[in-house]
């Protein structure tokens, strides 16, 4: 019998024996008094088998008002190192491991200075989205090295200061360079930040030099950053020349904010964060956002600028590196919308001086995009290029005004164009470039009577070429050549997926053909999808085998027996499929791209094809391998690729189980639960139980009662998963399947609630049944949609939980009155399915215990920190026990080490209080009023 592991440091924690816990800085916290406790989880209650599982609190006292540190058992996972990363070079010879800070910064470097501007987030100081991640290292590894490789097997890449952040980093076409940008950490010791600098670095010696040095010719990576336009040539934004100094908001306003529709236009959206609020928003908007794009030489150090200073948003250059695909923002701004839906205009430019060849859109603001899904911009959309062609562009347009409520076919139209055609002018006003006199495609006509079939294929130079129209919302092409190109279609209403092949260079004498016809919630009959190949031009297309008109389609392999990933030989002309390799018990296995595609000239084929293979079981982490096929698949080798250690050996052994189980109304549900490694049932008893979830919608039972989840495959546990509570000796159980199915034409809120909590008692009736849950012990929590989920099942089923939490949720739907999730309909249109779904307006009902976390600076549509505090505000007014804590500097996920770290102590000791051992922190105590004695 063991003598240590979650079940014995419970013990030992609750003797007296853990650590103390740190105090740094505050996050705001609000609990009322005395919030009563639950009896199960009061002093010295016992289990089952009569054993005492909790006494006195485990920790001394914490400072009063800081963040606060969880137990040693869960900070030890939550800190351990981060694995590197891998980038193999582009002909797969050498591997690019680079070295990964901590998995979560401090505190500080949150803090920073953040401008909020028009759906974006921006760092002042260094004309980037803020709070970017980095790396603090890179070094070249041969590929036929094991991952990660000793230090004697590295080629470090040096030469930038010493302690910088490194981003964006990419290999040259060629292997030869690897271009990045460096940044100062801008901490107390460090020289101060400024805008990214970037440098190239030789492959063959691991020496780096600065290409672009700041602030002179700084990178401005705001909307776009850079790309290899050859081997030898990169296209940058940068910072305007002579770039002044930030706009300074006049200390008394020039007057009132106002926004007018006294036309009557109707335009709905939803709760969007961080919009423009006044001029001065505007004018730094602008100063943001402006940069210049240039080109430079790697070798020489050579710049040449190619264009005046616009709020360029991409520069997407030509396979062939001949021409440049560029777009841009204007005024007028918006306050209502992110920037997105800005006036946007797209040009194709000569890429050797910047000259405009041919204006391609220019879109107006985009305010009165309707909120159904399957809504798109009204104009051209999608602009870019063929990854078979060294230089043809397409494009989609909408056909119903970009509203699904329209009924017109064809519903989208594709164009192509070659970019050298596109400087003749244009004979036929039918493609975007031609209307208006400004590159404005007319909106199409909003009634119901159906389009005119566009004419495929030939058209005079010059003109667009229509290639393929579709009767759903067009998702997508892939590429192979001039016989082939796979088209996608899809309709949310009807979760139906329609997969079309076409001749693109003969779509008027080879008619489109339906591969595929499905609906894509059945997962069960889900083909895969096509692998692609790397061309001479570094674009990827469909991989045809023995250049036959067969792909290899990777899948994920659901069944009932759990997912069991393959791949498949399909057939296009017979549309058969040969089974070729699949998934195995006791493993979970995932065939990625190809390793030994080096000459695109040579067909793929079956022998001798070496595909990446990630193989991980219940207990150990994912590890690569290079797989060879031989005897036509029939056998393989391998060899391996990396060897990670185990990023949390104390869990290794945890228990596990994936459930299924049915609801009252007979759709299967899924759940994993997970027990402490050294658990015993006859043993130990019923243990306190974590519920952890997030409901979807589906449109029929089947498909929601679907097996999506393998036995095999291995646990990761993140930062803030609820699985960190197995190493305190709780069940988990994590997952729990909550469908909110509507058939045909129904609406899936319309009964919400009653499927939330069918869901709910039929997963706490699977694991009490089993004798390793106990009832009244369990909780409920989840993470914005999860979040609104626990509170509603606190509020509309109070007696099947002790306790919940609710993190970065929505509780009152009548602040988001224009839809959200999944829901179509406005307030106004179901008044009653708002009112009914809001917790917030059920507050009065809610009795359990609740604890409400948010990220003070939450950008995410919806979910404002507002939300927490209004309800809390109602909890409170109504006696019920709540506490409420705002992460400053968070957004909807939480980052910070310190935040992190608080929200997990928050957690357990809510837990602890309401649901578990009662191994509470008497400083957690005196914040809620009440006494550790």
């Amino acid at each position: 019998m063991r003598s240590s592991g979650p079940l014995r440091a419970a013990a030992a924690a609750a003797a007296g024996e853990a650590g103390p816990a740190s105090a740094v800085a505050p996050p705001l916290i609000q609990t009322p008094p005395s919030a009563p406790a639950s009896s199960t989880a009061s002093s010295g209650s016992k289990g089952s088998n009569g054993h005492s599982v909790a006494h006195t609190p485990p920790a001394p006292p914490q400072q009063a008002g800081g963040y606060r540190l969880p137990p040693k058992e869960i900070l030890d996972i939550v800190d351990a190192a981060p694995q590197p990363g891998l980038s193999f070079s582009p002909d797969q010879t050498m591997i690019l491991q680079t070295f990964r800070p901590p998995n979560h910064p401090p505190i500080s470097e949150l803090s920073r200075a953040e401008i909020k501007l028009a759906g974006l987030r921006v760092d002042p100081a260094i004309h980037a989205r803020s709070k970017m991640g980095y790396t603090l290292g890179m070094s070249i590894v041969s590929a036929t090295e094991v991952v990660p490789a000793p230090a004697e097997k590295l080629r470090p890449i040096f030469g930038y200061p010493e302690g910088s952040w490194l981003n964006y980093i990419s290999w040259s076409p060629d292997n030869k360079f690897i271009a990045f940008t460096v940044r100062s950490p801008g901490g107390p010791t460090d020289p101060p930040q400024k805008p990214l600098e970037l440098w190239i670095a030789d492959v063959s010696t691991g020496s780096s030099r600065m290409l672009l040095e700041s602030p002179a010719m700084a990178l401005n990576t705001m909307f776009d950053d850079y790309c290899w336009l050859d081997d030898n040539t990169i296209v940058a934004t940068v910072l305007p020349a002579g770039l002044g100094a930030p706009p300074v908001k006049p200390l008394a306003p020039a007057g009132p904010k106002i926004q007018d529709n006294s036309s009557g236009k109707k335009s709905q959206n939803r709760t969007y964060p961080d919009l423009l609020k006044d001029a001065h928003d505007v004018a730094l908007f602008e100063h943001y956002g402006l940069s210049e794009i240039i080109k430079v030489d790697v070798i020489s150090g050579a710049v040449t600028k190619m264009a005046p200073s616009r709020l360029y948003t991409s520069v997407d250059p030509s396979p062939d590196g001949l021409f440049l695909i560029v777009s841009w923002l204007e005024a007028p701004y918006s306050f209502q919308v992110p920037c997105g839906r800005f006036p946007k205009r797209v040009q194709l430019w000569d890429a050797k001086d910047g000259s405009l060849i041919r204006e391609m859109a220019a879109l107006p603001l985009a305010e009165d995009i309707p909120i159904a899904f399957n809504s798109v911009r009204v104009g051209p959309r999608g602009v870019g290029w063929r990854d078979d062609m060294p230089a043809e562009m397409y494009w989609v347009e909408t056909q119903d005004g970009g509203d699904p409520a329209v009924d017109v076919n064809p519903r989208d139209i594709v164009y192509t164009l070659p970019a050298s055609e596109a400087h003749l002018p244009s004979a036929a006003p039918t493609a975007a470039a031609t209307n208006n006199g400004n590159g404005v495609h007319p909106t199409p006509s909003h009634s119901h009577a159906p389009c005119r079939p566009p004419t495929l294929g030939a058209s005079p130079r010059g003109d667009p070429r229509v290639i393929a129209a579709t009767e759903l919302r067009y998702g997508g092409i892939a590429w192979c050549d001039g016989d082939l190109a796979l088209v996608y279609e899809s309709w949310w209403k009807t979760r139906r997926s329609v997969v079309w092949t076409i001749a693109p260079d003969r779509v008027e004498s080879e008619p489109a053909s339906v591969l595929f016809d499905r609906n894509y919630e059945d997962v069960y009959t889900d083909p895969g999808s096509p692998l692609s190949r790397r061309t001479a031009l570094g674009t990827y297309i469909l991989a045809k085998l023995d250049g036959e008109r067969k792909l290899l389609m990777s899948g994920g392999g659901a069944s009932p027996e759990g997912n069991k990933p393959f791949l498949d030989v399909l057939d296009l002309s017979t549309k058969s499929t040969e089974r070729l390799w699949q998934s195995a018990a006791p493993y979970y296995e995932q065939l990625g791209g190809f390793m030994n595609d080096t000459d695109p000239a040579v067909p793929i084929k079956l022998e001798g094809l070496q595909m990446m293979l990630a193989r991980e079981t219940a207990k150990d982490p994912p590890q690569s391998y290079i797989k060879t096929f031989s005897d036509s698949a029939k056998s393989s080798t391998e060899r391996v690729i990396t060897q990670y250690p185990h990023p949390y050996p104390q869990l290794r052994d945890m228990q596990r189980e994936v459930l299924r189980y049915p609801r009252n109304d007979g759709v299967m549900l899924t759940g994993t639960l997970y027990l402490p490694p050294d658990y015993v049932k006859e043993r130990d008893g019923p243990l306190p139980c974590i519920m952890w979830a997030y409901p979807r919608e589906f449109k029929s039972k089947e498909a929601a009662g679907q097996m999506r989840r393998s036995s095999y495959q291995f646990s990761s546990v993140g930062s803030m998963s609820p699985m960190l509570w197995v190493t305190r000796g709780y069940a988990v159980l994590d997952g729990p399947t909550f469908p909110i199915v509507a058939e045909g034409t129904e609406e899936p809120n319309d009964t919400f609630v009653e499927q939330l909590t069918a869901g709910a008692a039929a997963a706490i009736q699977e694991v009490v049944s089993r004798g390793v849950v106990d009832p009244k012990r369990i909780s409920v929590g989840g993470h914005s949609y999860g979040a609104f989920m626990a509170a509603n099942l606190l509020a509309h089923a109070p007696e099947m939980f002790a306790c919940g939490i609710a993190r970065t949720g929505a509780y009152n739907r009548t602040l988001t009155p224009f839809g959200f999730q999944n829901e179509e309909r406005t307030l106004w249109q179901a008044p009653d399915v708002y009112a009914r779904m809001s917790p917030f307006m059920n507050a009065d009902k809610i009795k359990a215990p609740l604890l409400l976390m948010h990220g003070e600076e939450d950008n995410n549509p919806g979910t404002f920190p507002m939300q927490s505090e209004r309800f809390y505000q109602a909890l409170k007014g109504h006696g019920s026990p709540a506490r409420m804590v705002l992460l400053p500097h968070e957004s909807h996920g939480y980052t910070a080490r310190e935040s992190v770290l608080h929200t997990l102590y928050e957690q357990d000791q809510f837990f602890e209080k309401f649901a578990g051992f009662g191994r509470v922190d008497p400083a957690y105590l005196e914040e809620s009023g009440e006494s550790s004695e």
